[in-house]
């Protein structure tokens, strides 16, 4: 598989993937600031269709995700107001392979792991 950065989101209480999540790609700076990079929104198989960062973009250093999942509860699966905003903060350390975060969602917790 090509380098990059690619994510998706799977609604675990639902079985299914989660559609209409907005994601937000920030590199974490020395400062422990962040500055917005990329974004993209989940499609209906629950996936950003374009890489956050493609082979070219990939540079060592500290990302973090933000899954922006109230909204996605607020207009559909449940009536759940507990998570809105899902961090997922992260380290490229290899720019040349490829990088895949996915969230695992439910309403009441998350989890995430580096996928393939």
């Amino acid at each position: 598989m090509t380098a990059g950065l690619t994510t998706h989101v799977l609604d675990t209480s639902r079985e299914s993937p989660a559609s209409g999540v907005e994601v937000v790609l920030q590199r974490v700076l020395a400062s422990g600031d962040t500055e917005r990079i990329a974004a993209g929104t989940t499609n209906d198989d629950g996936r950003v269709e374009d890489p956050l960062l493609g082979p070219e973009e990939m540079v060592t250093g500290t990302y973090q995700l933000l899954f922006e999942v109230g909204q996605y509860y607020r207009d559909g699966p449940s009536e759940s107001s507990f998570l809105e905003t899902v961090p997922v903060r992260f380290v490229i350390d290899d720019p040349e392979e490829h990088y895949h975060v996915p969230l695992l969602l439910s309403p009441g917790g998350y989890t995430t792991y580096r996928g393939s």
